[in-house]
């Protein structure tokens, strides 16, 4: 059988469609490259924003377009909230965003009998974390380990928690089972990923009796991996603080890139969208990081044209990144999401209004990151080489930033590189020996 698969959306998602390619490849099937036919596709759905779900229409009804015979399986947060859109759009099998193993048997049932199925739950419900194999899909340099699901957050404006449900966690032992195993398996890095990693272990307390939260599960990975490199995903900056940064700087194979979640810099807006933090807070985070990890890079994301959300406010929210002075951020306008409270405020802005604050927003964050990559150069960088890129290769520093360098054969490799100047979306560098002592 020849499969295919498709991911939108975070990281949690590509990790859970690896675990997918890898439970069919063990089966016996074949997967496809973009654009071949196919005999079932998979479409892992976002429905982070609004443009996310349009995303996800125009990729399901392309798919069904290219093999009208094909079973198509859609899975992820957009069929978890809107099951009756996969339905509208030919959905042959319909998933939320948890039980990928049901899900996987439902398709391979389906192929055999071209019945419709589906397997909805609701997610809110929900109390085990679903423990899936760790790795990457075709290279052997960067895997992904997911430890935690669902968000307990419930921010003004999100859908996630309704998508995901409440937090779970992978304990311990078994997170350091999935290490041991990736370090075995090759890979040079590891990125600890999740809905919302800054609360791992609020649910494990119970069975336990222990009090472990993120620093003491970054802390053991780290050993368990050594010399493997660690990277973190996002962050909620509440979990920054002295003893999280003093536990975690003796690591040397902890990446330090540091992605903490703002959305805005304005306390009023910040309030509105009830985050759990105010400017002062953040502020707080990002002086630590860089006073613990010199050089590190803190990254973020940015809502802009949040309901309400006046001139003064956004000037206010400018005026803040600069005076954090972020690596690299995303910007995004502000999506309606029904079902949010932030759905229903007054206020609610034009899109005019929405596009012109995010060119502002993104032309300081383009300030910053050009600023950030300049600061580079005359370092030397351990490169983890990833594919070529026209007559050069590319590859991520330990604090994201990507490298441009020639050579030959550099997959997955790791190399000392001089940085020399900055490069499109990244920096130049040219390799330098390796100490072999």
């Amino acid at each position: 059988m020849r499969f295919f698969i498709t991911t939108l959306g975070c990281k949690v998602n590509q990790y859970e469609s690896q675990a997918m390619e890898q439970r069919l490849r063990e089966l016996g099937h074949t997967e496809v490259a973009p654009g071949e036919d196919f005999d079932l596709a998979i479409v892992n759905t976002c429905s982070v924003t609004a443009v996310a779900d349009k995303k996800n229409r125009n990729v399901i009804r392309r798919l069904r377009k290219q093999c009208p015979e094909a079973v198509l399986a859609v899975c992820g947060c957009y069929s978890q909230v809107k099951p009756e859109d996969a339905r509208s759009l030919g959905a042959d099998v319909i998933s939320g965003s948890g039980e990928r193993t049901v899900f996987l048997e439902l398709a391979l049932q389906t192929l055999a009998d071209r019945q419709r199925r589906e397997s909805l739950d609701s997610a809110l419900k929900r109390r085990e974390f679903e423990r899936l194999p760790a790795g990457g899909l075709s290279t052997r340099t960067r895997a992904m380990l997911k430890v935690q699901d669902g968000c307990s957050n419930f921010c003004s404006y999100c859908i996630i928690p309704y998508a995901r449900g409440p937090v779970r966690s992978l304990p311990l032992d078994a997170a350091l089972a999935q290490v041991r195993e990736l370090v075995g398996a090759g890979y040079q890095e590891i990125v600890v990923t999740g809905i919302e990693i800054a609360s791992w272990g609020v649910d494990l307390d119970r069975t336990t009796g222990k009090r472990e939260r993120l620093p003491q599960l970054v802390d053991a990975v780290c050993r368990a991996a050594a010399p493997v490199r660690i990277r973190l995903g996002s962050l909620e900056p509440r979990i920054i603080d002295e003893a999280f940064c003093a536990l975690l700087q003796g690591h040397a194979n902890l990446c330090p890139h540091f992605h903490l979640s703002m959305q805005s810099g304005s306390d009023t807006v910040l309030a509105r969208m009830r985050r759990h933090y105010d400017t002062a807070r953040y502020s707080e985070s990002v002086a630590l990081l860089k006073r613990y990890f010199p050089g590190c890079a803190v990254t973020t994301d940015m809502i802009v044209g949040f309901p309400g959300e006046t001139e003064a406010e956004f000037q206010e929210s400018l005026s803040f990144l600069r005076k954090c002075g972020f690596a690299s951020m995303h910007v995004f306008p502000y999506s309606r999401r029904p079902g949010t409270p932030a759905d229903q405020m007054p206020g609610q802005l034009g899109n005019a209004v929405k596009e012109e604050r995010s060119a502002a927003a993104i032309a300081v964050a383009e300030e910053m990151n050009r600023s950030f990559r300049a600061s580079m150069v005359g370092t030397v960088q351990a490169v983890l080489f990833e594919e070529p890129a026209g007559t050069l290769w590319t590859g991520h520093a330990p604090n994201s930033i990507r490298v441009y360098a020639p050579g030959e054969a550099l997959h997955n490799r790791i190399l000392p590189v001089r940085i020399t100047g900055l490069y499109e979306d990244g920096v130049l560098g040219a390799p330098q020996a390796e100490n072999r002592e």
